[in-house]
């Protein structure tokens, strides 16, 4: 008996991890889909994405508990499960935007710091006690933030300062870096916006293990489709970019949720986390792919920092995990 349960749970933990991969593959898509798009006005796009999203995890819902479930879950979100929706409303607003500022490659290594945004969160707010190891791995978060966030001015004078001689420190050269950065720091504080959204999210499910994430985040999509709606200047699209939207909206966005809350509850958080890394690794290789977006050296360089930090961070806390049970997730 017990090797039949030891046995079960283990194919149940298999499919939670093949699900989870899943859904940061799906969402790995998400800036190359984006590059696709000839549409100016960024308020167009998210209107379209959101919307998609939003029905697809409606339609997600309704399959899974039926209408009369699903209807209670709303009714239940309460406050918790409306800062979720709020979490969701803002970052699949910000990504858009950012996106069409800065590099891709950008945006998910920021975003990639959430875990440990949450774990420093989580101590402002609740005092939750933080070891020496994740305090280490917050600095290194922070300083690869930075470095990604201030551009090529930011590597040039750390270059300087180490005597590499490795950066063009000539005027005209600097002053070009400096004209990138200008366009550049909006994208890479909307990423930031992101990922520090996306802690506060964290934090209120761990605090909250009640929450449900699918009913918050569809209200989120449709409270950002709302939204996008009174601020577009048009909705109008043509058929092919519909088509992409409609991908991009309930495939990119609505399953990549799906196949995450389900898979999520079978597995360790910790490994959970691990495995959505795939999504800041893939995401800059197909934007590079499809669409020549090679990152600069200040995404290189602090990502770099970043993912370490995060990687080392996960390691160490899954390891702590492997002798707890997996805690079931709301979804």
């Amino acid at each position: 008996m017990d090797k039949t349960v030891a046995a079960g749970a283990a194919s149940q933990e298999k499919i939670g991890a093949t699900l989870v991969f899943l859904s940061a593959l799906f969402w790995s898509f998400g800036g190359a889909i984006a590059r696709f798009l000839e549409i100016e006005d960024n308020w167009t796009v998210v209107f379209w994405r959101a919307l998609f999203a939003g029905l697809f995890l409606l339609g997600f819902l309704l399959v899974r508990d039926g209408p009369r479930e699903t209807l209670r879950l709303y009714r239940n979100m309460g406050v918790p499960g409306l800062l979720v929706g709020f979490g969701f409303a803002t970052a699949s607003t910000c990504f858009i935007i950012a996106i069409s500022y800065t590099t891709v490659a950008n945006v998910v290594l920021i975003q990639a710091g959430v875990p440990l945004f949450a774990a420093l969160m989580a101590w402002i707010l609740y005092r939750e006690a933080i070891a020496f190891t994740t305090w280490l791995a917050i600095v290194a978060v922070i300083i690869g933030v930075a470095i990604m966030v201030m551009g090529g001015p930011a590597i040039a004078a750390l270059d300087d300062m180490l005597g590499f001689g490795l950066v063009d420190s000539t005027p005209a050269a600097t002053a070009n870096a400096a004209n990138d950065m200008r366009h550049a720091w909006f994208g890479n504080l909307l990423a930031l916006t992101i990922a520090i959204v996306f802690a506060m999210v964290t934090v209120v499910t761990r605090r909250f293990p009640n929450v449900r994430q699918t009913p918050g985040a569809s209200v989120g999509c449709f409270a950002a489709s709302l939204l996008a709606f009174t601020q577009a200047g048009s909705i109008d699209v043509t058929g092919g970019e519909l088509a992409i939207l409609m991908g991009f909206g309930a495939l990119n966005l609505g399953l990549g949720m799906a196949f995450f809350v389900t898979g999520a509850r079978m597995i360790p958080a910790a490994f959970a986390a691990l495995l959505g890394t795939a999504e800041t690794m893939l995401s800059p290789v197909w934007v590079a792919i499809l669409h020549g977006e090679i990152p600069g050296a200040e995404t290189v360089i602090g990502g770099t920092i970043l993912l370490a930090a995060l990687l080392g961070y996960l390691y160490s806390a899954l390891r702590r995990q492997q002798t707890v049970a997996p805690t079931a997730m709301p979804t």
